[in-house]
């Protein structure tokens, strides 16, 4: 049987399929009644799901991430599609290709890590060469960094995602950097290569995207500069320390490029780079984000449903494509 794929489900759709499941909740209505609250996605996308009049015993039968073939119907609640579950049951990860269910990069992975490297092989200043080489000679984590999501949820939510959007940041700093020159160009390329480091650590991504216990609890800003400063006493220990004033601009970046404390920042920009980085990493998060809510908003017309995220509807009229 052909599968449905999570992007052609369309209201009113009869479901029997089976897809990967995260993040199942059980909860009570209004009423006191029990119900299944739960995610299942396949690699083109994901969709709210619902259970009504569920039991204790189906709901501990659910894997926290795992497969499961669902019975039921697709609806659109509030402007957005959910699968109503009237029947489910686990399935054996053996039985179904992992490669079918995780969403993942359309780009060649290996391609861009090699446009990556040849960026970084530009840095001039010998501390911060030595620093990203200590990176990227770490084969383990490199293998990680090629394959993490950059997030959960809002913007290159993939296998791969971490690897585009930093290569994405990377170009439009070298777009830049002939506009602002006396930004410190070295100190922005590693900042970029490094900001989101420690999304290879945060997030789990070998069934489902989720939470480590370690990123839900210190997140990656946190880890992101433990790593840095392990590579850097590691690199002092090896005769080569970097100075203190550059180690300490490349951790400003890390901690502050969430831009804000309300958004995660443990600190405010403070330097030029440092904004340089944010709202380039904001930049490429909203230019992906955006064009993957229009992309897989079910309804019809020339709006969105309202974004939550966004706080707001997106238009979608390609006006120049009506000329």
């Amino acid at each position: 049987m052909t599968h449905l794929y999570i992007k052609d489900i369309q209201p009113g759709a009869q479901i029997n399929d089976i897809y990967l499941v995260t993040q199942p909740i059980l909860r009570n209505t209004t009423r006191g009644d029990l119900y299944i609250a739960m995610f299942l996605s396949d690699k083109t996308g994901k969709m709210n799901c619902r259970m009504w009049q569920a039991t204790e015993q189906i709901y501990q039968q659910i894997p926290a991430e795992g497969y499961l073939r669902v019975r039921g119907k697709s609806e659109l609640y509030q402007g957005a599609m959910q699968i109503i579950i009237n029947d489910l049951q686990v399935v054996d990860p053996a039985e179904v290709n992992p490669a079918d269910y995780m969403p993942r990069t359309e780009k060649d992975v290996r391609q861009m890590y090699e446009q990556l490297l040849e960026i970084l092989a530009a840095i001039e200043n010998e501390p911060l060469r030595n620093l990203v080489s200590a990176f990227v000679q770490d084969k383990e984590l490199m293998k990680s960094f090629c394959t993490a999501p950059a997030a959960m949820q809002m913007h290159h939510n993939y296998l791969g995602g971490l690897l585009e959007h930093t290569l994405n940041m990377l170009n439009v700093a070298c777009a830049l950097f002939p506009l602002y020159p006396k930004i410190q160009k070295d100190i922005v390329i590693a900042a970029v290569f490094l900001h989101d480091i420690a999304k290879t650590r945060e997030l789990s991504y070998t069934v489902g995207i989720g939470y480590t216990d370690r990123g839900q609890l210190l997140g990656h800003i946190i880890q992101g500069a433990e790593l840095v400063n392990q590579k850097a006493a590691a690199l002092a220990a090896e005769g080569k320390p970097v100075p203190q004033p550059i180690l300490d601009s490349i951790l400003h970046i890390i901690i502050s490029h969430h831009g804000v404390p309300e958004f995660g920042a443990v600190k405010v920009p403070a330097t030029p780079e440092a904004y340089m980085v944010h709202y380039i990493d904001n930049l490429d998060a909203k230019m992906n984000q955006t064009a993957a809510l229009i992309e897989n908003d079910p309804g019809e017309g020339n709006w969105t449903a309202y974004q939550r995220s966004l706080e707001t509807k997106l238009y979608r009229n390609r006006v120049l494509d009506t000329e």
